[in-house]
């Protein structure tokens, strides 16, 4: 555990299936603290985080951390028989914050998430409510649509997502092949539907744009120096949705950080960003 604290491993049972949960010991001298339920970005298991779940126990902050659905410890696997998309990933947020309600009575919630579990995050607030979130926290998160991209870099955005959904379609799986590990095609499909328009797709229905401007939950939004996946264009992109929520638009830089970032590096050089995190729960109202 590279000295990091130990964490009791839980499940969810959605759909057949079930969600790892990572659930890390309560901060030391700190009664009642605020707790962070972390989603991860594609691919990237749970126990990834666990340097950030160090930093933020640190910073005085209760933390979870949950797999995504097919990832890590939650099930079943992506497989051509698997048709889940954001919408079931969007649930999944709220069948864990369901789950660990008794844990949260009482106590300040904030969702944070890393990439495409920013994206879970912000939409199951848009489409189920807020009630149960008092925060938001975004994190080297982005619509990776391609004309937000700087200079020549959306040039090859385009064919490179729309060549994977092309790809994901005719296998009726994404493989993981040198990108976001194995996939189910629907994740696949709404993903390069973002990158090729700058919008969410419509969900069970449901005008996503519209509800994600809707929104009034206050929101961190951090983007990292170096991110090669969604540099600090694309959430701004993506900030430019919230119209009715209380933004706080920050970069985690590397002179912050003193060291390299990138899309990954940053959680294993998080200790700044983690305090800064935990002022921003500090600073909510109390519940």
């Amino acid at each position: 555990m590279n000295g990091d604290p130990e964490y009791a491993q839980e499940y969810v049972d959605v759909d057949g299936g079930r969600l790892g949960v990572q659930v890390y010991p309560e901060p030391d001298g700190v009664s009642a603290a605020p707790v962070v339920v972390i989603w991860p970005a594609m691919g990237v298991r749970a126990r990834y985080y666990r340097p950030f779940a160090a930093a933020l126990r640190a910073a005085g902050l209760a933390v979870v951390v949950a797999d995504l659905r097919g990832t890590g410890a939650s099930t079943p696997a992506p497989s051509r028989a698997d048709r889940h998309g954001y919408a079931e990933l969007a649930d999944d947020v709220g069948a864990v914050l369901a789950a660990l309600k008794p844990r949260l009575d009482g106590r300040t919630r904030l969702l944070l998430g890393h990439s495409l579990g920013g994206q879970a995050a912000l939409l199951h607030l848009a489409l189920h409510g807020s009630d149960e979130v008092d925060g938001l926290a975004l994190v080297a998160v982005g619509i990776p649509y391609w004309r937000s991209y700087p200079g020549r870099r959306g040039l090859g955005v385009l064919p490179y997502t729309q060549g994977i959904a092309a790809t994901a379609a005719l296998l009726g799986v994404w493989p993981g092949w040198g990108f976001g590990g194995r996939q189910a095609r629907g994740v696949i499909r709404d993903w390069a539907h973002t990158a090729r328009t700058g919008r969410f797709p419509q969900l069970d229905g449901t005008d996503t744009e519209a509800a994600v401007r809707a929104v009034r939950t206050p929101v961190l939004a951090v983007s990292v120096d170096d991110d090669q996946f969604t540099p600090h264009e694309t959430m701004d992109h993506l900030c430019a949705k919230l119209a009715d929520a209380p933004v706080t638009r920050e970069r985690y830089t590397v002179a912050q950080a003193g060291t390299t970032l990138d899309h990954f590096t940053w959680v294993r050089a998080s200790i700044p960003l983690a305090r800064r995190i935990a002022g921003f729960v500090g600073d909510l109202p109390p519940r």
